[in-house]
């Protein structure tokens, strides 16, 4: 069972540190980190580098619009010298309202600018002459990023959970991000990644599927379960309602109609209790992992056997010296 860890700057960004340098030590294979419409994520991956030894730091996700994909290659060459060559570039088109109301430029194309964004960010990290015709890109004068790279490639991961945007990815990035992805499609998915991969002439096994995966332990206590029963339905619910087409696209026709519609339903009244209440028990341990502690390994490893290849879990909360327990435990 291979597991990565989401990992932001936190309030006290020391103690972040200590975490990751935790998981790093106990054999996970990638932090990562997001930024959306928060700080920027590169800064705080320059200290991931300079802190840990041997985990992979990546992005989940930097967009394709805020920096162009000389900006992010150069941003990589100086993280892969300070890493020795750690990295993973996490890519996704975000969505247009963060687009075009936080950074201020048109949504457009998103598939199409992932495709030259890749292209024209392995060109550069190989330190091959840039000469690229595109459809959103044209460049003529053959610059080459030159540094002392510790290797030619940067894996490239993306975030995707539409049908286009996943054979895309299996035609040529190393790793997919699906968030809130039924642990019984999994077996789908990597078909679709394979026969995509394969169309180009690609090995069927190219693109590594790290899934984001929530967990909630449950203690038996009837109080606390209830709110961790609480926050695993919130994100789904969010996602249904509050970020667009494409997630409860995905989730209806991934075998959560009914869910979906009655929670659309709901929520289009406004009525929040309603709209969260739609997403059932079996809804939430397909999506989510949640349970007693001494189950959760034991649920990530059903969910790696059934093709979850790089499970993403979310940085424990509390103390140091709490995170630390949980990420062991998370182990098995």
């Amino acid at each position: 069972m291979r597991l990565g860890v989401l990992a932001g700057l936190g309030r006290d960004w020391h103690e972040s540190i200590e975490k990751v340098r935790i998981a790093d030590s106990l054999g996970y294979e990638l932090v990562a980190t997001g930024e959306a419409w928060g700080p920027s994520t590169i800064p705080w991956m320059t200290l991931l580098a300079a802190h840990t030894r041997n985990i992979q730091i990546g992005t989940s996700i930097l967009n394709t619009y805020s920096r162009s994909p000389g900006a992010i290659a150069q941003e990589f060459a100086t993280l892969e010298m300070l890493s020795g060559g750690r990295m993973v570039c996490g890519l996704g088109s975000s969505g247009h309202r963060v687009i075009e109301h936080f950074h201020g430029v048109a949504f457009d194309k998103p598939l199409r600018r992932i495709r030259e964004y890749v292209d024209i960010i392995n060109t550069l990290i190989k330190g091959e002459r840039l000469n690229y015709e595109g459809q959103v890109f044209s460049m003529s004068r053959g610059f080459r990023l030159d540094y002392d790279r510790p290797r030619d490639h940067v894996p490239i991961y993306i975030a995707a959970i539409t049908p286009k945007s996943i054979r895309q990815t299996g035609e040529i990035a190393d790793g997919i991000y699906p968030i809130h992805w039924p642990k019984g499609h999994f077996a789908s998915l990597r078909k679709d990644l394979s026969d995509a991969s394969e169309a180009v002439g690609r090995d069927a096994a190219s693109v590594t599927i790290a899934p984001f995966t929530n967990v909630y332990v449950l203690t038996g206590n009837l109080s606390d379960d209830e709110k961790a029963w609480l926050a695993a339905r919130q994100p789904l619910f969010h996602y249904i309602n509050r970020m667009g087409d494409f997630y409860w696209n995905m989730l209806a026709s991934n075998g959560f109609e009914a869910e979906v519609t009655a929670s659309r339903a709901a929520w289009s009244q406004r009525d929040m209790e309603g709209a969260v209440k739609a997403i059932t028990e079996d809804m939430v341990r397909e999506i989510q992992v949640i349970g007693p502690i001494e189950s959760v390994a034991e649920q990530l490893a059903e969910r790696s056997a059934a093709g979850a290849e790089l499970q993403m879990v979310q940085m424990p909360g509390g103390s140091i010296a709490q995170a630390g327990h949980r990420l062991e435990a998370l182990l098995g």
